[in-house]
């Protein structure tokens, strides 16, 4: 470590910034089902997922190594390119988070790293291969595996236990989610804190510490686990909030069948070396889930805002990292212009945050439409609460808590107006 200059430093400090931040932004992955259906408290939640996340930092180096050495070429790769990768990556991270949506952090990192690259060296800068077959594929491939895999899980789950007593079954499936989002959490960390590995081993190698395809030292790998479980601790309400409620309402059974089958995919891909969206995994199982119990419903129009910001996640944190490299390469004030600017960003987010704060408090607090972020559940979804039998077992003084009411449903006010209908 006796040859990290300042400007490696900065790079360095700034990649365990953006592993917070994708502690925070990605507990909503382990957690939000657990919460939800109140199979643990929020805070205990956290708390079990920053431990594990620990832990599973230190259990492979395999996603690590394609971050270093896979997605971009590392000859010409300078520090100052790295740092404007972070910059990307941290402000698209910290804007989702703002407005709740579970985007992509392994995304928003790889879209940084190669709009950086490009604006620095050209598109031969760029591996293709390994963008096509570890990021882009498993991109589409991981939503929709863990998507028909919960989906599965869950109709199996409620035939099996179809006449069994549902109260007793809810205590063995929430005891199966917190072992299943334990899981997840361990997943998590094998997955997602090496990719700050990768990108610290990524500078390291730029700035001459180490040779191209060193491993990552001890110390970035401890550096790195600590900073995503602090992340994790702290919880990143808004998005546990549109993960747990926003997208379906879901039963211990569905936590359990979408926690597991997102824990699955994770581990593999983890094994496989691929960069996977941990994000795109549990929000596709949870979607899975949703729809795997009868009466469930997704709410589409939280998923289509959450699809469209994973289709901005690449192009928006590349632009932003492209533009924030061409002035870092100005010298020492470019440098520090983009320092200060990604600084005044992050706290003026923070600030605006502030004017409805989510915590562990309110987590699980829903409108009137029994949607927690404020959105309808749409003609479709209504629909099609409306008119589907509930499943076995299920009173309909439970079912009124599980399905949106339609917006067209009276109220102490009188019947509802014409437009409403």
């Amino acid at each position: 470590m006796e040859h990290i200059t300042l400007l490696l430093a900065i790079v360095i400090v700034t990649a365990l910034v953006f592993d917070f931040t994708n502690g925070f932004h990605d507990t909503a992955n382990a957690m939000a089902t657990t919460i939800s259906t109140g199979a643990m408290k929020p805070k205990a939640a956290v708390a079990m997922s920053a431990v594990l996340n620990l832990v599973g930092a230190f259990m492979s180096v395999e996603v690590a190594k394609t971050i270093s050495s896979g997605i971009v070429n590392e000859a010409g790769i300078t520090p100052e390119v790295i740092f404007a990768a972070l910059v990307g990556a941290i402000l698209w991270n910290l804007l989702t988070w703002l407005v709740g949506l579970p985007s992509s952090s392994s995304h928003a990192l790889m879209g940084g790293l190669i709009g950086a690259t490009i604006a620095s060296v050209g598109i031969s800068g760029v591996n293709g291969g390994t963008v096509i077959t570890k990021v882009l594929i498993p991109a589409i491939a991981a939503p929709l595996v863990a998507g028909i895999g919960a989906y599965l899980a869950s109709r199996l789950t409620y035939k099996i236990g179809k006449n069994a007593d549902q109260k007793a079954t809810a205590k063995g499936y929430r005891a199966g989610q917190i072992a299943s989002a334990g899981l997840v959490s361990l997943a998590h960390g094998t997955n997602d804190a090496q990719k700050t590995m990768g990108i610290i081993t990524l500078a390291l190698v730029a700035g001459g510490v180490l040779v191209p395809g060193s491993n990552p030292p001890m110390w970035v790998i401890v550096s790195a686990g600590v900073a995503i479980a602090l992340g994790t601790y702290l919880g990143g309400w808004r998005i546990i909030r549109t993960m747990g409620k926003g997208l379906t309402d879901l039963q211990p059974q569905q936590g359990f069948a979408a926690q597991s089958s997102a824990a699955s995919v994770i581990l593999a891909s983890s094994n496989l070396g691929f960069s996977l969206s941990t994000t795109h995994s549990c929000s596709g199982a949870v979607m899975g889930a949703g729809l795997g119990r009868k009466g469930g419903v997704v709410r589409w129009s939280t998923a289509t805002r959450m699809f469209v910001a994973w289709g901005l996640t690449l192009p928006a944190a590349g632009l932003v990292a492209a533009l924030s490299e061409l002035v870092t390469r100005q010298g020492d004030w470019g440098i520090a212009v983009v320092a200060v600017f990604l600084v005044a960003s992050s706290a003026a987010i923070w600030v605006y945050s502030r004017r409805q704060v989510v915590d562990h408090t309110n987590v699980n607090e829903t409108d009137e439409n029994g949607v927690s972020d404020g959105s309808e559940p749409g003609v479709v979804t209504a629909a099609i609460a409306a008119v589907t039998p509930p499943p076995a077992g299920v009173t309909p003084d439970e079912l009124k808590t599980t399905i949106p009411a339609p917006a067209a449903a009276s109220s102490e006010n009188g019947p509802a107006s014409p437009a409403a209908v």
